[in-house]
């Protein structure tokens, strides 16, 4: 199993030096987010500082840039890092995609289909100087008289994000690779993500992401990662995860609080069952425990409620535990 790292700083640079000591501990893949930042521009400065490990983007947002747009900056990333991108795209949630980056969102599954299709297109062919058209129910490339350089490769692997049952069967039909959120669990992955993408009879890379969180003392580590389940739980999108795990009444109080201003009160249980949590040999035996199910784990500190010296010391920690692993 792949172990990748997603490396936290308070800036670029501090972010950078992280992805690099993860690379030298033995990180397979250093994956960059899109919130805060960009996630391309991430890469590529992850990419310019790096060597080995692959680089990839969990996950650039599909819908706030047109599909070319997305294309030429995977050709350029992968140009960069010397052929080692992994394009990580997710679709968000409609409060995002809507208010945040004003594009549409209807119909996010045919909108990724086509999203996807036009990347892939535009990977293989931008160099030829031939037509590159498409006509998607969603999206659509008209482009004549274009050429740019031949690329480092014609075909970059494409991971989708997916949580729902219609996008993580999308992700077994087109991907090649699937990523979760920070939250999950094996039984999760085994009973509800790993039958919906193998319907497709392929086999795509299965990337578990996890809220990693590491101290001496386990209620600690866990009180450390309780800011990213409540922000989690406080999306209605993910009703049916925290219902599965046994959760339903606390993710509605979350969600009720969360809506009311209010500090989430998220249980000790709740964060040692859906994030690696604990000790070394606790977290250890964690990510053992996806081996067999997931084909790669990204692990990420935790961030929400904490003041940043306590995300430097959940990150050195992990990058130890890179090493050790």
């Amino acid at each position: 199993m792949r172990i990748g790292y997603a490396p936290w700083g308070e800036t670029l640079g501090e972010l950078v030096d992280a992805a690099v000591r993860a690379e030298r501990a033995g990180a397979d893949t250093l994956w960059v987010s899109e919130l805060h930042r960009s996630a391309t521009v991430t890469a590529a400065a992850v990419a310019a500082r790096t060597e080995r490990a692959r680089i990839g983007t969990a996950v650039a947002l599909a819908f706030a840039r047109s599909p070319l747009v997305t294309a030429l900056e995977a050709l350029d990333l992968d140009e960069l890092s010397g052929g080692r991108l992994v394009l990580g795209l997710g679709s968000g949630v409609r409060r995002l995609i809507e208010d945040w980056h004003g594009q549409p969102f209807e119909g996010p599954v045919g909108r990724m289909r086509d999203t996807v299709e036009i990347i892939r297109l535009v990977v293989a062919s931008a160099h030829t100087g031939e037509p590159l058209l498409h006509e998607g129910a969603r999206r659509s490339l008209r482009m004549r008289g274009y050429r740019r350089p031949e690329p480092v490769r014609t075909r970059i692997p494409v991971h989708l994000a997916a949580v729902g049952p219609a996008m993580t069967a999308l992700a077994g039909e087109i991907a090649d690779g699937w990523i979760s959120h920070e939250l999950g669990s094996p039984r999760y992955l085994a009973e509800r993500i790993a039958p919906g993408l193998a319907a497709a009879g392929r086999t795509p890379e299965i990337v578990v992401s996890a809220c990693c969180s590491i101290d001496p003392d386990p209620a600690a580590a866990r009180r450390a990662a309780a800011g990213t389940v409540g922000f989690y739980a406080s999306v209605r999108t993910y009703a049916d995860f925290f219902a599965f795990h046994g959760f339903a009444g606390e993710h509605a109080a979350v969600g009720a609080a969360f809506r009311a201003g209010l500090p989430p009160d998220v249980p000790e249980e709740m964060a040692a069952a859906l994030t690696l949590s604990g000790d070394p040999e606790e977290v250890a035996e964690g990510v053992r425990a996806y081996a067999g199910t997931a084909s790669s784990i990204k692990l990420a500190p935790p961030v929400h409620g904490l003041e940043p010296e306590r995300t430097r010391r959940a990150q050195d920690r992990i990058i130890d535990l890179i090493g050790a692993l």
